[in-house]
């Protein structure tokens, strides 16, 4: 599952989203990259090469993740930060993990899996620019369905970040996992002790994929948590808003770094 590495120091495992590759968190690389900490870039079962077809539901997913993550750092301490769907499965790593896991970070991530039960906003685009979306090519569709402001550089980092790993992923494995994609008991409820380690939730506020408010609900178990619910951003908040989710990023590390003095 590990698919990249980079830079030395502390480790930081990145986990993306459901339909993407690594590469949707690749944005970190200048989030991060003076903070002195290694990046660790994992690809989840439909963008592994080759794909594991065996990972039949979120579980196995969430399994497999504690696995390759004990087999490469062992008991070394490390921060993790998932996205979206990644951020459901970096919650069960920061908890089953707990006594090794300096922080824990999610950008939109999934905290209600039953799509139907989501608490979300209406669909918004809050800035259209068909000059931008001329230049979209073959993302148009994805880039479109995901988009609040559109312009020339949010089509430039969907197709950069996003859509590679979306043209890649195997459909098979997609399908099945999307057909189980609840943990079999959420994080917080298995390990009801509150989270004391410093975490980060950033969320859009016109996110209609995943929203804030089921996130929100879970303010006191995460008594070191920074919550941010960014205005002029969707489900792809941290391409559509990268100025405020660096900033917010880095105060999360610094955050991780007092705590461990």
């Amino acid at each position: 599952m590990i698919t990249h590495i980079s830079g030395e120091g502390r480790a930081l495992v990145a986990i993306h989203g459901f339909g993407v590759d690594h590469r949707i968190m690749l944005p970190l690389e200048e989030f991060v990259s003076a903070a002195g900490w290694q990046r660790i870039y994992i690809d989840l079962p439909w963008a592994s090469s080759p794909p594991v077809r065996s990972a039949a539901s979120a579980q196995d997913v969430a399994d497999g993740v504690v696995d390759e993550i004990r087999q490469h750092l062992g008991e070394e301490p490390f921060a993790v930060i998932g996205n979206s769907f990644g951020g459901m499965i970096a919650r069960f790593v920061a908890h089953e993990l707990r006594e090794q896991v300096l922080g824990l970070a999610t950008l939109a991530g999934v905290f209600e899996p039953d799509h139907e039960a989501r608490s979300l906003p209406a669909r918004q685009i809050l800035r259209r620019d068909p000059k931008a979306l001329a230049h979209a090519g073959p993302a148009l569709e994805d880039y479109e369905e995901m988009s609040v402001i559109q312009t020339e550089a949010t089509v430039a980092a969907f197709t950069r970040y996003a859509l590679p790993g979306l043209q890649a992923a195997d459909q098979t494995v997609i399908d099945r996992i999307s057909a189980d994609y609840a943990l079999r008991v959420q994080p917080e409820v298995e390990y009801p002790a509150p989270f004391e380690a410093p975490s980060l939730h950033v969320f859009g506020r016109q996110d209609h994929v995943t929203g804030y408010e089921d996130g929100w609900q879970l303010r006191d178990h995460y008594v070191r948590g920074t919550y941010a619910v960014l205005d002029a951003a969707g489900h792809n908040v941290h391409l559509e808003q990268p100025t405020l989710t660096a900033a917010l990023v880095s105060d999360w590390l610094a955050r991780i770094d007092l705590a461990a003095r």
